[in-house]
């Protein structure tokens, strides 16, 4: 298999041919590898973890096992996006898991956001681990690690991969993706076939929704931020702004303000919008949004969506502010 160091001849990979090649090279090598065995992968239905599955099922089909966790803090129809694409239209051998409830009820009163962050990441594993040590036959754990996760972390990928598994569940890696760059992904993504807005799907922390549902998460308070940043997603794309800008999203804080509503006061959460570029993500500018784009957005989401009542827009670069609220 492949060192952790990228060749300096490597090619950049930004032409179809490039990744046809890129791609027929790791199906040889991923059967070359795994042989008869089977593959598991945690598939969160993120760019990375997306284009490994598309590639290992190109290589080895059914001997690719691929567990989805949704931990109930996917935004609005990522899990059925993951499912229509990798159980249904490429009939992948997939394991769904909806451990929701056992999440929430576990995040119950948990305010402090690093504390939420190890509860989601821990329990995370917990339950993969649990699907893992049911099936027989298992050899090879794949990973979604790319060059820029090699860099950061000397090879350590324990804030987005399935670190921290039971020993007795002793697993060789497959990394067929880690060196290549983040847009060299999403091109060999294209060239697997897989949905364009799967794979220019925007970075999304591994806590999802948990770190955006600021202070303690109660459902209903995530079931308002859930629709209402599904609002700003489609709004951004109707409008082009999803392709220009690096990152959008809506934080919703556990606070609450007075409003009117069919001319009665009732209390509402406000709906923070963030909107950021970046090259790196260690420093990001603010991007400029067109005030109709932001007064409809604000229309829209004050009418659409129960318990908000305000839409604010957050003007803070990094630094001083981070890209998450949390």
């Amino acid at each position: 298999m492949q060192t952790d160091k990228r060749p300096e001849n490597m090619q950049r990979i930004t032409t179809p041919e490039l990744a046809e090649a890129f791609i027929n090279e790791q199906v040889k090598e991923i059967r070359e590898t795994v042989k008869d065995k089977k593959v598991l992968l945690a598939l969160s239905g993120g760019v990375d973890s997306s284009v490994v599955a598309a590639l290992l099922i190109k290589a080895i089909g059914k001997q690719l096992v691929c567990v989805h966790v949704n931990h109930g803090l996917m935004r609005k129809g990522e899990s059925e996006q993951a499912i229509d694409v990798f159980g249904k239209n490429l009939e992948a051998n997939l394991i769904y898991i909806d451990a929701t409830d056992r999440f929430l009820d576990l995040l119950a009163g948990v305010s402090e956001p690093e504390k939420k962050r190890k509860i989601i990441g821990g329990e995370f594993i917990k339950v993969f681990a649990e699907e893992a040590s049911k099936l027989e036959g298992i050899s090879f754990l794949a990973q979604g690690t790319i060059y820029p996760d090699i860099l950061e972390s000397d090879g350590v990928k324990a804030h987005h991969n399935v670190g921290g598994l039971p020993e007795d569940m002793d697993f060789e890696l497959v990394e067929p993706i880690k060196l290549l760059f983040k847009d060299e992904v999403r091109v060999v993504g294209e060239a697997l076939g897989l949905p364009h807005s799967m794979v220019y799907r925007q970075p999304f922390p591994g806590p999802g929704l948990g770190v955006r549902c600021l202070g303690a998460i109660t459902r209903d308070r995530l079931a308002a931020l859930r629709e209402a940043d599904a609002i700003l997603r489609e709004e951004f794309d109707k409008n082009g702004l999803a392709g220009k800008v690096w990152q959008y999203f809506i934080a919703v804080p556990d606070m609450k303000s007075t409003g009117v509503k069919d001319g009665k006061r009732y209390e509402g959460w406000p709906a923070i919008i963030r909107a950021v570029n970046t090259t790196d993500a260690m420093t990001a500018t603010i991007e400029e949004i067109p005030y109709p784009l932001l007064h409809r957005i604000t229309d829209r989401i004050t009418k659409e969506v129960p318990g908000i009542n305000r839409v604010l827009l957050d003007l803070t670069p990094k630094p001083i502010g981070t890209i998450e609220w949390e």
